[in-house]
């Protein structure tokens, strides 16, 4: 699979809860580090009362778009093998790869 980089959007399997079974999900790369991981953040289209979360919609991306409004979540980071990556969907904007970034500091800050 091709490199992946900072603002590109990614679909992944999320697993259900409970473990039986998983779903498509975006993701946003936030790195694409040496090796086999990548670390990804949180994109979903319900509402949220996370003061974090960026709304983002066809306006932010440089090529694509999702289907329908949605949020990223900066709270929500986690690390994936670059395996499981089913492709690359997506890629934001530098103005809104910029305001993530910005929100990301104020969340480490």
């Amino acid at each position: 699979m091709a490199g992946f980089v900072k603002g590109d959007i990614v679909v992944i399997p999320i697993p259900f809860s409970d473990l039986s079974g998983s779903k498509k999900r975006p993701a946003l790369v936030l790195a694409n580090l040496p090796g086999d991981d990548i670390i990804l953040c949180q994109i979903t289209s319900q509402q949220s009362n996370d003061t974090y979360a960026i709304a983002i919609d066809a306006i932010d991306f440089a090529s694509g778009s999702l289907p329908i409004s949605s949020n990223i979540r900066p709270s929500r980071i986690f690390t994936a093998d670059k395996k499981i990556i089913v492709r690359k969907a997506e890629t934001l904007k530098e103005s809104s790869i910029v305001k993530v970034s910005n929100v990301f500091m104020k969340l480490f800050s």
